[in-house]
This record gives C-alpha cells, structure tokens and sequence, in this order.
C-alpha cells in the first residue's frame, strides 16, 4: 500500500540529484524545484563549502535530503562547476 508520506516523497524527489540554478532569497540559497508535482522548493543548506560564489552564477548539482528547511526541502551541493574548469 501506498501511503502518503511515500507520495509526498516521490514528489519532493529525496535522493534524487538535480542540477539547479540557485538564488539567494532572505539570506538561503534557493532553487525553483523542477518537478512541478512540488508542493516545495529547495534550500540548499549543506555542502556550500564546495561553492566559489554565493549564489554560484553557474547550475549546480544538488542532491535533495530527507528534511525541511524554513518550509523548504533541503538540499546539498554535489559537484559544483569552477569557470576555469
């Protein structure tokens, strides 16, 4: 059986790895989550130390975890991307 913290789960992609253009709004950094069966967006809390910038002005890899932030899934920075790569 289904329920429907599984659903919810499916929706907000947990574990799921997403490369993202992140923004700042009132002082987190944030992305649009890019399924629209969201009901959240993403505040990317961990793995900032891999950042140059903040926000970064390039998409970076997040991984979506398994908690909520300010009323937003949170997320980590995977793999960044360095303009001199």
């Amino acid at each position: 059986m289904t329920s429907i913290r599984d659903l919810l789960g499916e929706a907000l992609g947990v574990g799921e790895r997403y490369r993202l253009r992140l923004e700042e709004r009132d002082g987190v950094l944030v992305a649009d989550h890019p399924n629209d069966a969201s009901p959240m967006d993403i505040a990317v809390v961990e793995g900032l130390d891999r950042l140059e910038e903040r926000p970064p002005p390039e998409p970076v890899t997040v991984e979506i975890v398994d908690r909520v932030v300010d009323g937003r899934i949170a997320g980590r920075v995977v793999e960044s991307y360095r303009r001199d790569a």
